[in-house]
């Protein structure tokens, strides 16, 4: 008996929406993720993207624990000589919290081609509005830690 494993026209990708809101900042990307993978689904293969499309709204309201919120920094190299960037989280929240959902979830996927593909399943909007009612996506509620 060999292997299965599923064809192009045998995955369908789901759209699901997921509420930021109150949430940890790495609990929630870890989740979105594993649905953005497709680790979810039964038709798992570690080789192809089976994965479906997430939408994350609030994420102005999303939290952090500790004292990241004061110490995390985030940093980028533009390439040049003495070319170091540097931002607080609390000035990048500010400015852009859908940039600090995004780039958490981001980095909890595989950094290849592939990873690069799923990625593009992933809309982060700051309030609870989206433009992608037409795909009619389901409400999807994440583990919560009480």
């Amino acid at each position: 008996m060999s292997t299965y494993f599923p064809k192009a026209g045998e995955i369908v990708r789901k759209w699901y929406v997921v509420d930021a809101s109150g949430q940890t900042l790495g609990r929630l990307a870890s989740q979105v993720a594993r649905i953005l993978m497709g680790k979810e689904n039964p038709k798992y293969t570690p080789f192809l993207d089976t994965g479906d499309h997430v939408i994350v709204i609030n994420a102005e309201k999303v939290k952090v624990t500790g004292m990241k919120a004061e110490q995390k920094v985030y940093q980028h190299y533009t390439g040049y000589p003495g070319g170091l960037r540097s931002e607080d989280f609390n000035k990048r929240f500010v400015r852009k919290p859908e940039l600090i959902v995004e780039q958490a979830i981001k980095r909890m996927l595989p950094k290849t081609k592939l990873g690069g593909h799923m990625i593009t399943k992933l809309q982060v909007y700051r309030g609870d509005k989206h433009p992608h009612e037409a795909q009619k996506p389901e409400m999807r509620a994440l583990e919560t830690r009480a």
